[in-house]
């Protein structure tokens, strides 16, 4: 899975793991990453990763993400480990708060030995943490946290992330809408870091495609307490044309019940951020809305390729379908593995050299972690809503690649510190 390495050692780790993904399809049982460890005559120390997440509050979506990670682990550590050595994840529940986080973090790094920091999916969270990776000079790999200044006004050496921000993945349904006749638009997202950056994405993206568009009103609900009855109404009074939707999890499930039973979405065109993933989708069930352009993970429709590998690889292991979680905690490990392995240290100075422009393959494709940015160019897959044996899916969707709606290396030196 290193499409950043060319030495015999990353070619033979290459096969191995896709001789095991290919085992796993055909059903073969998966055999506990510590007994494969153990039997291949590691050396007794391990390389500790400092795993830090919403386990309780975010159990959804940071389970799934969870299992994605051992799967990984499982492929890694049976094909020889890192440098030697078996890679091992230290997980730690911060609650969805800030300040546990960065608590967490700090014994993380002098108690547990760990040698860098990874995980979260809250942005506000997300942006604790790599302020301490700054303040301290410790390498933090964002998995899950979308909030554009991540990686831009916030941005700093030592902080990578993963997954397609909220900027790529706004673009990509900007360009959807711009296709339409809509004029008017309404936004909903959550008051916190990530909602902002969404809602300001699309605005930006969608402006710039068509400078006849206006946004006639915009809802900040709070984080899990949504008022959807009033969202819902002050959203009918503006009339608009199209509505952008940025909610998630229970937010979301309220919000478009109360606007189904009031008709909002009726002869509106809808764009949802991360609705059509199937953490926030199967919920719904058949209340699921029909039509939205979404964002999402389709892994009910991949036939072959290495998503069909892996999505069987995935079900074979944990009996479950997996969710977009899965697939960002399988290219996290993988992600840390591979930037290891090219520093030949865990050092944390020659690891960031390393993560400046890290490629590696993955289940979507190759992804590279930008030099100018440390955003990875993961891409998302987008389509539209449809109801099927009463469950929402993703219909015509197709993959977008990360890297074509990112920007240019002139505007990035705009939107990041020149400190930095």
């Amino acid at each position: 899975m290193f499409g950043h390495l060319t030495e015999k050692p990353a070619k033979l780790l290459r096969e191995t793991i896709m001789m095991k993904l290919t085992r796993r399809a055909l059903g073969w049982s998966v055999i506990a990453a510590s007994t494969i460890g153990a039997s291949a005559g590691f050396a007794a120390d391990t390389i500790k990763i400092g795993e830090i997440n919403h386990y309780k509050r975010m159990a959804a979506f940071a389970n799934p993400y969870k299992n994605g990670l051992e799967l990984a682990l499982e492929e890694i550590n049976g094909a020889g480990g890192v440098l030697g050595k078996p890679l091992e994840f230290i997980y730690r529940d911060d609650q969805g708060e800030p300040g546990e986080a960065v608590k967490i973090a700090e014994e993380l790094m002098t108690r547990e030995g760990t040698v860098m920091l990874t995980g979260t999916i809250f942005s506000h969270v997300g942006l604790a943490i790599s302020s301490l990776a700054a303040e301290k000079k410790y390498l933090y790999l964002a998995a899950e946290p979308l909030a554009d200044a991540l990686v831009w006004a916030k941005g700093n050496d030592y902080t990578f992330r993963l997954r397609a921000s909220t900027y790529m993945q706004a673009a990509m349904l900007a360009e959807e809408a711009a296709k339409t006749d809509a004029k008017t638009y309404a936004t909903i997202a959550p008051n916190y870091a990530y909602g902002k950056d969404a809602v300001a994405a699309f605005q930006n993206a969608l402006k710039a495609l068509r400078p006849d568009v206006e946004f006639v009103t915009e809802q900040w609900p709070a984080l899990f307490k949504i008022d959807a009855g009033a969202e819902v109404q002050a959203i009918e009074r503006a009339k608009p044309d199209a509505i952008y939707n940025v909610t998630f999890g229970g937010d979301l499930a309220k919000f478009v019940r109360e606007g189904n039973t009031r008709g909002l979405f009726e002869g509106r065109h809808v764009y949802g951020l991360l609705t059509g993933e199937p953490e926030y989708l199967d919920p719904l069930k058949d209340e699921a809305p029909e039509g939205w352009v979404v964002t999402g993970y389709p892994w009910y429709d991949f036939t072959d390729g290495p998503n069909k590998a892996f999505v069987d690889a995935y079900m074979a292991a944990f009996d479950e379908r997996p969710g977009i979680g899965s697939l960002v905690g399988y290219m996290t490990a993988h992600s840390i593995a591979a930037g290891i392995t090219a520093a030949g240290s865990t050092e944390t100075e020659a690891m960031v050299a390393a993560f400046k422009g890290l490629s590696l393959d993955t289940p979507v494709g190759s992804i590279t972690f930008r030099e100018q940015d440390h955003q990875a160019t993961m891409g998302a897959f987008v389509g539209t809503t449809a109801l099927k044996d009463g469950a929402g899916i993703m219909v015509d969707w197709t993959y977008k690649n990360g890297a074509d709606y990112l920007p240019s290396d002139e505007e990035v030196k705009k939107l990041r510190p020149a400190s930095n």
